[in-house]
């Protein structure tokens, strides 16, 4: 299953002590290394992790499939663990493979992938920005099948060439039918599977919005939620999986039922996660530097703080700058550190002392807007930055409170 990590509220200076007190003082911090779990590698670039709930995964299907090989090969003994162990990690390596063809399709069309991760129910691939054209949606979301559709016939060729019934020809089978049907379960048309975003891609181009593919595609992956919650435990009980009723045990029923009841979750949850990204990013336009920057009035280094206020209270602004003689800022003087000064002690501290240094990074252009505007905040994580018009004159301060509240008035508002 694939989605993109592009999800939640802007958080563009969330985190982490204030970066103007301390040491740190208008050294502004670097994002966060994108974590979940064991860093496997970098292929192509892309950190890839192994969630810890991979390794619950890893033992059941070594307990399984282990079991399984005792009824075809009980001469194994125990050993037949250590050979369920190795089809487990061959198994999630197919992922990964599947994971990495959206990967590289992703990269070629020049959209970042945050990470990888392999996970309790196979992998993800977050990809940070949407597509472009429908078309170019459908070829990222295909290529994973695809790619697992051509493992399991790479699978079947040596099959045919190993004697059934010996520990290469068990394992050759079941990597092929397993590859199989990661593919067909992806094909699945809801999101969050790949054939959801195919039949978002289809919707986007009959209709040219991607909204109505999205919600079109997210309340089918939920009918499938339900379908997989109600339909798969009567599939395993009638036998209509290969299995003889009267062979099926009440652990056996459980297991299934609650296998059924985590898939639907994962299934519903991802398509109620695809309809709130694809609201975040259509409402990202309302999100403008301009409009949501608060005036500000430039003060020396020296002057007192109430002295500041009272100058900004005169011109109806909310927010101060600290400039130097020629004019040229240097600062910004963060709002809670203002609020933190008693005001009978206002006019004995200067500006100076409640100002973040400014550094290129906080200088931002008040034409950015939507997702450019995030990616720019996301780039420099402060409380505030300077808004300069394309001239380098000062246009105001833009706080992260603000932009969260404009974000959260934004996302509350009914899609078109």
């Amino acid at each position: 299953m694939d989605e993109s990590g592009d999800s939640g509220r802007p958080q563009p200076g969330a985190g982490g002590k204030d970066p103007g007190t301390g040491p740190d003082k208008g050294k502004p911090r670097r994002p966060a290394e994108p974590g979940g779990g064991l860093l496997m590698g970098r292929p192509f670039g892309v950190p890839v992790y192994v969630a810890p709930s991979w390794f619950v995964v890893a033992a059941l299907i070594t307990w399984v499939f282990g079991g399984q090989l005792d009824r075809v090969l009980p001469e194994l003994g125990g050993v037949r663990y250590l050979v369920a162990l190795f089809f487990a990690i061959a198994f999630y390596a197919s992922v990964l493979v599947h994971e990495l063809a959206h990967t590289v399709a992703a990269l070629r069309y020049k959209l970042p992938v945050r990470r990888i991760q392999l996970q309790f129910f196979g992998g993800v691939s977050e990809i940070e920005k949407e597509t472009e054209t429908p078309g170019r949606e459908f070829v990222l979301a295909c290529v994973g099948p695809l790619l697992s559709l051509v493992l399991g016939g790479l699978f079947y060729i040596p099959l045919q060439f190993v004697e059934a019934g010996t520990v290469p020809g068990v394992l050759l089978a079941g990597l092929m039918i397993s590859n199989l049907i990661v593919a067909a379960f992806n094909l699945l048309p809801g999101l969050p599977l790949d054939g959801g975003r195919m039949l978002r891609a289809v919707v986007w181009k009959i209709t040219g919005k991607p909204m109505s593919g999205t919600v079109a595609a997210a309340w089918v992956g939920r009918g499938l939620a339900i379908a997989v919650f109600v339909g798969l435990p009567l599939l395993t009980h009638t036998g209509a999986l290969g299995n003889a009723t009267d062979d099926i045990s009440g652990f056996e029923t459980v297991t299934d039922a609650l296998l059924a009841a985590i898939l639907a979750a994962i299934i519903w949850t991802g398509a109620g996660n695809s309809l709130r990204t694809a609201r975040l990013r259509e409402h990202l336009p309302d999100l403008r530097a301009r409009t949501l920057t608060r005036r500000a009035v430039p003060v020396e280094s020296a002057t007192p703080l109430s002295e500041a206020l009272r100058r900004a209270n005169e011109a109806g602004a909310r927010a101060l700058v600290v400039v130097d003689g020629q004019g040229t800022p240097k600062g910004v003087v963060r709002e809670a550190a203002i609020a933190g000064v008693p005001e009978h002690r206002r006019p004995w501290v200067p500006v100076s002392g409640l100002a973040q240094d400014l550094t290129d990074g906080m200088k931002v252009s008040a034409e950015l807007a939507g997702e450019a505007l995030l990616d720019r905040l996301k780039a420099t994580p402060a409380t505030e930055y300077l808004v300069v018009e394309d001239t380098g004159e000062i246009y105001g301060v833009l706080s992260t409170t603000d932009v969260e509240r404009a974000f959260i008035k934004a996302m509350a508002r009914p899609s078109a």
